[in-house]
């Protein structure tokens, strides 16, 4: 049997393996397609469970689809289970009901899923946020008059932060670092951050660990290093993620802070590919740097990128990294990796709204990090994120000056 008559299977129907189904369709691909999730939602995108929706009066899934288009597409969405093993050898994989798929191209949208807190004391009242259902869990609480703890002040924690304040809930944001955002943030704009949560009545605790956590079931006690005590109703982590990549352990793939894949997303087995978050890859903009990224956006092109390499396109990753998060009406965006600059040139929007562009040591514009209200800075970070991607070197005073429009050192 032919790879194109076993067909394309897809472990993982999130934001990444929905897009890789159906850019597969819109490539003409008219074999058998069949995506395996573990929940039982169509693929639906996960950056709304920690902003408007959680901020909602009931949360509702963003599906990116519907069983009617899937129907139509011929797409097989098997929800509810898991897969268990992959057999290279044979080609196919054993989901947990017991039933085998054959494949011909396989590709890994396992995502990945919160780290866990590695300490004794947690309990029913100490949750994390990945899924639909963990958001219907953590909105029941966001109450006026609770008080929510928040562990990690990075952007899940202050999106719910925001969300749980919206809501009238007590929040406390626990931060061992001596900053939130310490990842990927310049600390200019993360103070901007901490002042707005601050100014909403959002008490911001930073430079402590923890050293130790009682959840009894009807609340949650986090008592700090240097001994204050913080009483919750609920208590969330949020402390970075890691990538699922059990199967790929297993099955016997290069694994290397995430399943290790090749600029066309092809892992150490030449029918098994890999995107989103699950995956690092090399970018080529950063001379071949290996990365991770969890990103919307990322997970979005990465899944069509894959289903046009498991049709034989044989196209590189070429895409800037981009990253978002609206809080309290401010917008943070940034274009590229910001921990690639030596210096950094700052260009004033009006409103308040201003970016910093990181430049290397050569000259290159390697990132670009924008804050303002709405939509302020979205135009400048797109542009910004086009002289990224051409590897340019504009001068660091144009760069800087309102008076030049950054559309025209694109031209140049």
């Amino acid at each position: 049997m032919t790879d194109m008559a076993r067909g394309m299977v897809i472990i993982g129907a999130g934001e990444c393996g929905g897009r890789a189904a159906l850019a597969l369709r819109e490539l003409g691909y008219d074999g058998p397609v069949t995506l395996v999730g573990d929940e039982p939602h169509l693929p639906y995108e996960r950056p709304p469970l920690s902003k408007e929706a959680m901020a909602s009066e009931a949360p509702e899934i963003k599906a990116i689809t519907s069983d009617e288009a899937l129907a139509e597409k011929s797409i097989r969405h098997i929800h509810s289970v898991r897969v268990v093993a992959i057999d290279r050898e044979a080609h196919a994989v054993r989901l947990s009901d017991g039933s085998v798929l054959p494949y011909g191209k396989l590709l890994l949208a396992t995502g990945s899923t919160p780290r866990k807190l590695p300490m004794p004391g947690l309990g029913p009242r100490c949750v994390y946020l990945r899924t639909f259902t963990d958001a219907l869990a953590i909105r029941a609480h966001l109450t006026a008059g609770n008080r929510i703890a928040i562990i990690g002040g990075g952007f899940i924690g202050l999106e719910l932060a925001a969300a749980a304040r919206k809501l009238g809930a007590a929040v406390t944001v626990i931060e061992a670092q001596p900053r939130i955002l310490m990842r990927g943030v310049p600390a200019e704009i993360a103070g901007i951050i901490h002042d707005a949560h601050v100014a909403e009545g959002v008490d911001i605790l930073c430079g402590g660990g923890i050293a130790a956590i009682a959840d009894d079931g009807k609340q949650v006690r986090v008592t700090l290093a240097g001994g204050q005590e913080i009483s919750a109703d609920l208590a969330i982590i949020g402390i970075g993620a890691v990538p699922v990549t059990a199967l790929a352990v297993e099955a016997g793939l290069t694994i290397d802070n995430g399943i290790a894949v090749d600029a066309e997303l092809r892992t150490t087995d030449p029918n098994i590919f890999a995107a989103g978050d699950c995956c690092s890859f090399p970018l080529a903009v950063y001379g071949g740097r290996r990365v991770r990224l969890e990103a919307w956006r990322n997970a979005q092109e990465q899944g069509a990128l894959a289903a046009r390499n498991m049709l034989g396109a044989g196209e590189a990753h070429a895409a800037v990294p981009w990253f978002w998060s609206d809080q309290y009406g401010l917008s943070l965006q940034i274009a590229g990796l910001s921990d690639e600059g030596r210096s950094i040139v700052r260009r004033d929007l009006g409103d308040g709204a201003f970016i910093l562009f990181h430049l290397a040591q050569d000259g290159r514009l390697v990132a670009a990090s924008g804050i303002g209200p709405g939509n302020a800075v979205a135009r400048d970070i797109r542009l910004a994120e086009m002289l990224i991607g051409k590897r340019a070197k504009p001068a660091p005073e144009a760069l800087g000056s309102q008076a030049v429009k950054l559309k025209s050192l694109l031209a140049a």
